[in-house]
């Protein structure tokens, strides 16, 4: 799937958002409702996700940020995570979500820390995890928002845009960062 493709399935995705929701202009991106009013999909905060049903066997040191249950209509994040990073919880219910829209086929999709965060991945990296990443930061940082902000922080404060960008759009740096290439 190309990425102008996931850009516009996003971008339908936040269009149709009931505007008692969100109106389409004010930050944050309200991530967790729209999955929850608009996708029927419950977030829960999990201490351990590998007590999901069909969670496959993993080595201790693999951690997983969080899965989808399509079937019981469930995102699961990873408890310490969303605790110790709130940007990150954001982002891995906007990845879990684009598991939704994109790759839904019934099953459980488990998605360790490298799904969210390319960084820190050892392995190649699957297509589809890329593919939800793209949807992620299409719905949490819709590009005409980003424009918009950054030329107006960029103005006001050229020294400090990117952490205010952070702040105003509740992102990581480096999930801002990658947005920013993208659409600045």
């Amino acid at each position: 799937m190309s990425s102008a493709d996931i850009e516009e399935r996003a971008e339908r995705v936040l269009a149709r958002v009931p505007a008692w929701i969100w109106d389409g202009d004010t930050l944050p991106v309200p991530v967790e409702h729209i999955a929850d009013s608009c996708f029927g999909l419950h977030v829960r905060d999990v201490p351990d996700l590998r007590t999901a049903p069909g969670v496959p066997e993993l080595p201790a040191s693999q951690t997983l940020s969080g899965l989808l249950l399509p079937a019981a209509g469930e995102i699961w994040v990873n408890a310490a995570e969303a605790r110790d990073w709130p940007p990150r919880r954001r982002f891995t219910i906007g990845h879990e979500l684009g598991h939704w829209c994109l790759h839904r086929d019934g099953g459980a999709v488990w998605c360790g820390a490298q799904a969210v965060d390319p960084q820190e991945a050892r392995a190649p990296y699957p297509p589809e995890e890329s593919e939800a990443n793209e949807f992620a930061a299409a719905l949490l940082m819709p590009a005409h928002l980003v424009r918009r902000h950054y030329e107006r922080l960029r103005r006001r404060d050229p020294e400090g845009t990117f952490g205010l960008l952070c702040r105003t759009f509740e992102a990581s740096g480096a999930a801002m960062s990658r947005r920013l290439r993208r659409v600045v």
